[in-house]
């Protein structure tokens, strides 16, 4: 009872406007004072839980999603996948796809695609007979494959919180990733198809290989990019952490000297935003360590575990429960405040009905895409229609149809077919 009067005091202290990192202190106080808990403890387990090298890689790899931003790296990514699928109705709304696919195998952030992403494409879809709102709904969900396609954020958090292999996190969500941006690509087409008259008139096959050709040789730098984090990753050259520095080593003399986009002043403000980003995550992290450490002392997870088991028989009742706890927690709460919060608990309860932790990462995630795109809160889809310019009212519509037709099939494939998410890691050996 106690554990629930915090989080429900959390959500409460959130919903009312507090800001995120002082709701979580209010939490952790509150349930220091229901259970009597020493004020040294929350101090000491503060310390030791985030003094870890994993976690350096958050303002490394937030640093270089800055540095694709104003670097020009994005613009050229965007560019070639615009040649690669074509300039025609379908093929600008399958490209805002692809693009923020491949941005998130470099920035494994959601609000840099949003920013880099929907300044480049939005006016020319726009042109293309697109509506702003329309295009915003679209960005808001596809940016959020920079949660799924490693390296993510969101699953380094999630690796550290529940002593997992950030690896085998990676590639727990490769296989959702891949399945939402098919779905958004396919529901993309129906959308022109049925209301958009069609697409136009196809460039000549000859002058696109040129455009292919053009756009391959200026974006090759920028490809490279995911090729070394990914390939040293799974190569056994570096460590995720080492990859983040390699990243933003190798994107500022990009930027800098190749695409000559970046200034020594955008690399400074990318450093001040890559500092205040981490600032704000980290102090996140030692709250929801400390509350997860309190939690298993006073054994919250597993009396969640017996309340579970003994309600609802079937596992596969649980999952859809989960499910909806997940969407409803992503609705109020960031991507960062879910994962700190919910996988200390609920990572007993899945181990209980068979569900491997690597397994329920993916879950997690297909579940956030879900939640950070439905009011109230909605962070993503709220960024999304800054940068598009467009009313949250002319978005809400063509959201529902993707989170329905797109990102809800995806959760549920994940979560009850666990081949999507674990064949990866069981082939490279992170799991048996």
């Amino acid at each position: 009872m106690e554990a629930l009067i915090a989080i429900v005091a959390l959500i409460v202290f959130m919903l009312i406007g507090v800001p995120v990192v002082f709701s979580f202190a209010a939490m952790v106080m509150i349930l220091t004072l229901l259970y009597d808990v020493s004020w040294s403890m929350p101090m000491i387990t503060g310390y030791w839980t985030v003094n870890s090298v994993i976690l350096v890689a958050l303002p490394l790899f937030v640093m270089t999603g800055y540095l694709m931003q104003t670097g020009g790296i994005a613009k050229r990514l965007v560019d070639f996948v615009e040649a690669l699928v074509g300039r025609s109705r379908t093929g600008m709304g399958t490209s805002m796809v692809v693009s923020c696919g491949i941005f998130g195998a470099i920035s494994g952030t959601a609000s840099a695609a949003v920013a880099s992403i929907g300044s480049i494409m939005i006016g020319p879809m726009e042109k293309h007979g697109y509506s702003r709102g329309y295009t915003s709904a679209l960005l808001g969900i596809s940016s959020l494959l920079g949660l799924l396609i490693p390296p993510s954020i969101t699953m380094i958090l999630y690796a550290v919180v529940t002593r997992q292999s950030v690896a085998a996190c990676f590639l727990a969500t490769i296989g959702p990733g891949i399945a939402l941006m098919i779905m958004l690509a396919l529901l993309n087409r129906f959308h022109v198809s049925r209301h958009l008259g069609g697409n136009e008139e196809k460039m000549p096959w000859g002058e696109r290989v040129s455009e292919i050709g053009s756009t391959g040789w200026r974006a090759i730098p920028a490809l490279m990019l995911p090729v070394i984090i990914l390939g040293g990753i799974y190569g056994g050259i570096f460590t995720p952490t080492e990859a983040a520095a390699v990243a933003v080593v190798y994107a500022i003399p990009v930027g800098l000297f190749v695409y000559r986009d970046l200034s020594w002043k955008k690399n400074f403000d990318a450093v001040v935003h890559a500092a205040a980003t981490t600032g704000v995550i980290m102090i996140i992290l030692v709250f929801s360590f400390i509350a997860s450490r309190i939690f298993t002392i006073e054994r919250v997870p597993q009396q969640l575990t017996d309340v579970l088991i003994g309600t609802f028989e079937s596992p596969i009742i649980i999952l859809l429960m989960v499910n909806v706890f997940l969407i409803l927690l992503g609705m109020i709460m960031d991507d960062v405040s879910v994962i700190a919060i919910v996988s200390p608990l609920m990572v007993p309860v899945m181990a209980e009905i068979g569900i491997d932790p690597v397994h329920f990462a993916a879950i997690i995630g297909t579940s956030v895409v879900i939640g950070a795109n439905s009011p109230p809160m909605a962070p993503i889809l709220f960024m999304a229609c800054r940068v598009g310019d467009v009313r949250m009212t002319n978005v809400i519509k063509p959201a529902l149809f993707f989170m329905t037709f797109a990102a809800l099939p995806v959760m549920l494939l994940t979560t009850y077919w666990s081949p999507l998410a674990l064949f990866l890691p069981r082939l490279l050996g992170f799991i048996e």
